[in-house]
């Protein structure tokens, strides 16, 4: 699953707004499995960067190539938003409409939205209205449903923002229990802890660049340069 859309391949990719340079040129090359985290101080451009990626934010410079195409990939792919969309439906709808728009048949859709409901710790809330649950449960709602769909790989910004230390725990045991599985995850994250539990590789983004990037253990352990040493500081890094 990893391999037919990995290696990822990135060269002078950069994105615009009113013409403004977000995030680039970026220069990046990822493959293998496992989780890589995207880190770096508010305003560096982390969201903007897991968007142009993924092919939300328009890419004005440079190119992304995917082993497996352009289109290809992105059909490959999810992106669960920090703060998750709910359809204004229960939680098994919300669960079942990616499938039925892909032409899942409805029972063997259902039958799937049980059992991600289930690894979700959502299975007693299926009929409950979706915009009326917790901040946890909205985000594991929205990455099961991101996950049902079998993606090779799947963006998460902030994934556990504003949530209690049980629901964050929660979060990172779907991730990780899918990342043992084969899914890749490209997220990114603010909480130093999460990047250190769940990291294989660590993106270090400084305004709209990146800084660093690397093994996880290598860049905890000593980062190469002064600005990334500050940030695991915590230090203000500008």
């Amino acid at each position: 699953m990893v391999s037919a859309v990995f290696p990822l391949k990135v060269s002078g990719a950069l994105t615009r707004h009113k013409g403004k340079v977000l995030v680039g040129p970026v220069d990046l090359e990822l493959d293998g499995a496992g989780t890589c985290v995207v880190l770096g101080p508010n305003g560096s451009g982390k969201t903007t960067l897991l968007r142009m990626l993924h092919g939300i934010a328009r890419l004005h410079g440079g190119t992304i190539n995917w082993a497996c195409g352009t289109e290809a990939a992105r059909n490959a792919q999810a992106f669960v938003f920090q703060q998750p969309v709910m359809l204004r439906r229960s939680v098994l709808d919300n669960l079942i409409y990616p499938l039925r728009l892909r032409g899942v048949p409805r029972h063997e859709a259902r039958q799937k939205a049980g059992e991600w409901a289930a690894r979700a710790g959502l299975t007693g809330m299926l009929e409950r209205e979706a915009t009326v649950l917790s901040g946890g449960e909205r985000q594991k709602l929205a990455l099961a449903r991101a996950l049902m769909g079998d993606p090779a790989l799947v963006f998460l910004d902030e994934p556990s923002a504003s949530l209690d230390g049980r629901a964050t725990r929660e979060i990172e045991e779907i991730l990780t229990t899918s990342s043992a599985a084969g899914t890749r995850f490209i997220l990114a994250t603010h909480d130093m802890g999460q990047a250190r539990r769940l990291a294989s590789r660590v993106i270090f983004l400084l305004a709209g660049k990146v800084h660093e990037s690397g093994p996880a253990e290598a860049f905890f352990a000593g980062p190469i340069t002064p600005e990334a040493r500050a940030f695991l500081k915590g230090d203000i890094v500008e």
